[in-house]
Order: structure tokens, then sequence, then C-alpha cells
């Protein structure tokens, strides 16, 4: 049986998936930090209230066509680990990688949300360095 943590994130990725930016925030606290790594321009620590800008940044730079795929989800009462796929078009290629998402949960909502591409070079190179 999963924990209720993984249900809740699968269900909080397939919002988002889905383009309910608002339902994905309802699953996250107030004060939650979102980090994405590198040297990008939407790179470093990021809040609730700026979400939907540099989210929006990166669904600009792929025309739309950016799609995360959740290959698996492992969560307890206080963590939870996705499992990704991303893929997209940009400026006439495609480009697909694999990272994981950690997330520190608290009361069943994401506190803390960290991005770990398998590789920032690939990551890098599929976002545009700034």
């Amino acid at each position: 049986m999963a924990h209720p943590n993984e249900t809740r994130l699968r269900d909080l990725y397939a919002a988002f998936a889905r383009g309910d930016l608002p339902g994905f925030l309802a699953g996250c606290t107030d004060d939650v930090v979102f980090t994405v790594p590198g040297s990008l321009s939407f790179s470093g620590d990021h809040t609730k209230d700026d979400f939907g800008e540099w989210i929006g940044e990166a669904i600009r730079r792929s025309a739309g066509t950016f799609q995360e795929h959740v290959l698996d989800v492992f969560a307890n009462d206080e963590h939870g680990v996705l499992l990704l796929k991303h893929e997209f078009d940009r400026d006439g290629h495609h480009h697909e990688y694999y990272c994981d998402h950690i997330c520190d949960l608290r009361d069943g909502r994401i506190e803390r949300w960290r991005e770990h591409p398998g590789s920032l070079r690939e990551f890098e190179e599929a976002w545009g360095k700034p």
C-alpha cells in the first residue's frame, strides 16, 4: 500500500501536468522554497509567489511543449522523491533528460522542493545558458 504522501505527490504532479498551477501550489506550504540548479536565468531559490513567473519562463522557452513524465514516487511522513523524465522542443531541437525532485514535507504539503538533474550539463544545454 502506498504511503499517503506518495499518493498526494502523484496527485499534485498530475495537477501540474494538466496546467493546474493553483492546484499544484495548494499542495505547498505558504513558505515553500523551490530550488532550481545551475546558472540559468531561472536558477536559484524561488517562493510560492514567484512560482508562476519562473515556471512560465520555462514553458515559454519550450513553446509549450514541455512534458514531465513521472516514472516513480517514493515518500514517507517527512520526504518525497520523484523520478522524472523531462522532454520538450526548443530552437528546433528535441531535448530529453532525467532528473529527480526531492521534497521535504510538512503535514502532507511540500515545504522545500529541489530539482536534481542527472546531468547538470544536459540540463543547462537543454534550457540554454543565459
